[in-house]
């Protein structure tokens, strides 16, 4: 009777020691993308600002003016709320050259009234109220240019989409291993390009290519580990390679905080995927893609090196490992897979729901939440630590709950804590932070568990290639969100807070239409995908049974 690599790993170890080495390695890569993804927030962080205006600063050193006088009598808006943009992107159209200026309120002598001075945009640059530098202070994207910042990181997720059918393709047609070494040498390039680039419109250019790949290689280690290690332990390795990439975002802090100026910035958290490449020596092929490419000799090989590694005899049926008939027959991966059968076809479209929703509701309860106005590096820090007790909640409840129930539930949280938080108080901003904070870990739970339910929906052929396409729905919801949260916002504060909640609620009810995968096998064929829903109670049915009959052994003993 042919053996399923989940047969052999049951022999030769389903995370033994070659699992534990390739995992540790692997999420290297993992935490590499956490700053290509966020690391906008100190790339493009854009300090307190005004306009340029010669002569200002020699008749602030002949007064002896103090910083807080120079920016009182020179600059219009001081302190008016709501005058941010009068303040940031105005100027006074005087000639600060003249002598007539005098110490005391040099303007005075102009007009009576300030207000009642003629200004202008700013014609001379920027002043930079800020150490270090980013790439707001270099090339000036502020006032009518900010909308570029926006546009640099617009550009990474605009990469993820337009790679999400490309790499994932690559990745089931070619290996995960060719995917992931390529992918990782062409991010580290482009991360060094973008840090020498001279201009911003090259600067966008290899961002964009950055995000094309960057995501590729990310899915790619994502997908082997989970192939390399055996059912019991898929959800355990999934879950904390995402932990790594917060422990990623942990380490970007305090990098960013010893390195103030972005480009030597972006040249330390690139400088290091050039070490990837080198997993070519350190990691094999997946058995289960070389099954489904009929490599049945090199798949054999690689799990007796897994067996050596672990320590185990080889198993006896080693020679008899094969996939099922219907997975050879289908051994290049297509787009119209996905949708070829029923459940194939729900399952894909609901799961592109909830990746989309998941994008809108991370990042625009971020956004929504705004600036604290606190240490830029702390913040950053403290909101990065939120994510992992979200990991730890998956880890206590993945094995009792299973993936479905969980993940609805989270759903449901995000929504009902954005929904509420549209009757809190402005005096409540406290209670408004908690609830925020609530519904963010919700939404950290739904992101972690998604790739790992994305993963076990899919037989092995189109398995990347169906992450690949589902994910790159959340690629679409990060190119839009921001535009999204901050139109609804000028309408009314709150009402992105309604779609919010509105979107969680109904990915909660979505997700109770999937079937549940814990404890069940991955899926091979199309068949076994089609079956999901029945293998999994045949699994119920299966352990119900048999602890019925350890009980009444026990009760007889």
């Amino acid at each position: 009777m042919p053996a399923t690599v989940d047969d052999i790993l049951e022999q030769v170890g389903e995370f033994g020691w070659f699992q534990k080495q390739s995992f540790l390695i692997l999420c290297l890569v993992s935490a590499a993308l956490a700053p290509i993804y966020l690391g906008i927030v100190f790339l493009g962080f854009t300090p307190e600002h005004h306009c340029r205006s010669p002569g200002v600063a020699e008749l602030s050193e002949r007064c002896g003016w103090s910083r807080a006088e120079e920016l009182n009598y020179t600059v219009p808006g001081l302190g008016a709320a709501g005058e941010t943009h009068l303040r940031q992107c105005m100027q006074y159209a005087v000639d600060w050259n003249q002598s007539a200026l005098g110490c005391v309120d040099p303007l005075a002598g102009l007009a009576a009234n300030r207000s009642q001075l003629p200004l202008q945009p700013c014609q001379h640059g920027w002043v930079y109220d800020a150490p270090g530098s980013s790439i707001v202070t270099e090339f000036n994207l502020v006032c009518s240019d900010a909308w570029k910042v926006d546009l640099f990181q617009s550009g990474v997720n605009l990469g993820f989409f337009l790679s999400s059918l490309v790499i994932g393709y690559i990745a089931d047609r070619f290996g995960r291993k060719l995917c992931l070494l390529a992918t990782s040498l062409v991010t580290a390039v482009s991360g060094v390009l973008t840090a020498v680039a001279p201009d911003y419109t090259s600067m966008l250019f290899f961002r964009l290519l950055q995000g094309m790949v960057s995501k590729g290689s990310w899915m790619a280690g994502y997908t082997l580990i989970t192939e390399f290690v055996g059912s019991g332990y898929r959800r355990l390795v999934a879950i904390l390679y995402q932990v790594a990439f917060t422990a990623g975002l942990v380490v970007l802090a305090g990098v960013a905080y010893a390195i103030p100026h972005w480009r030597w910035l972006q040249l330390a958290v690139s400088l290091p995927v050039f070490l990837f490449p080198l997993y070519y020596w350190c990691l094999p092929e997946s058995p289960r893609w070389l099954l489904s490419q009929r490599r049945s000799a090199q798949a054999g090989r690689i799990m007796e090196h897994i067996a050596r590694k672990n320590g185990k005899p080889l198993p006896a049926d080693l020679k008899m490992l094969s996939v099922d008939e219907d997975a050879s027959e289908k051994r290049s991966p297509s787009f119209i897979d996905l949708f070829r059968t029923p459940n194939l076809r729900k399952h894909t479209c609901i799961l592109m729901y909830l990746w989309f929703a998941c994008a809108v509701l991370y990042q625009g309860l971020i956004m929504h939440m705004g600036a604290t106005g606190g240490n830029l590096h702390l913040d950053f820090l403290f909101s990065a630590l939120v994510e992992f007790p979200a990991a730890f909640v998956i880890l206590l409840t993945i094995d009792r709950a299973g993936r479905i129930y969980p993940m609805a539930i989270s759903n449901t949280v995000v929504g009902a804590a954005c929904l509420l938080m549209v009757f809190i108080p402005q005096e409540l901003h406290w209670l408004s932070i908690t609830v925020a904070c609530i519904g963010r870990m919700g939404v950290t739970i739904v992101l972690q568990m998604i790739c790992l339910v994305n993963a076990e929906l899919y037989p092995t052929f189109i398995r990347n290639l169906g992450v690949m396409v589902c994910s790159s729905l959340s690629d679409v919801g990060g190119i839009f969100t921001p535009f999204l949260v901050f139109r609804l916002m000028d309408a009314w504060e709150d009402s992105p807070l309604i779609l919010f909640g509105v979107l969680g609620l109904t990915a909660g009810g979505m997700t109770l239409l999937l079937p549940e995968t814990k404890g069940v096998a991955l899926p091979e064929s199309v068949e076994d995908a089609e079956n999901l829903r029945r293998r999994a109670k045949a699994k119920d049915k299966e352990n119900k049974t048999y602890l019925q009959v350890r009980m009444s052994q026990h009760t007889s003993t």
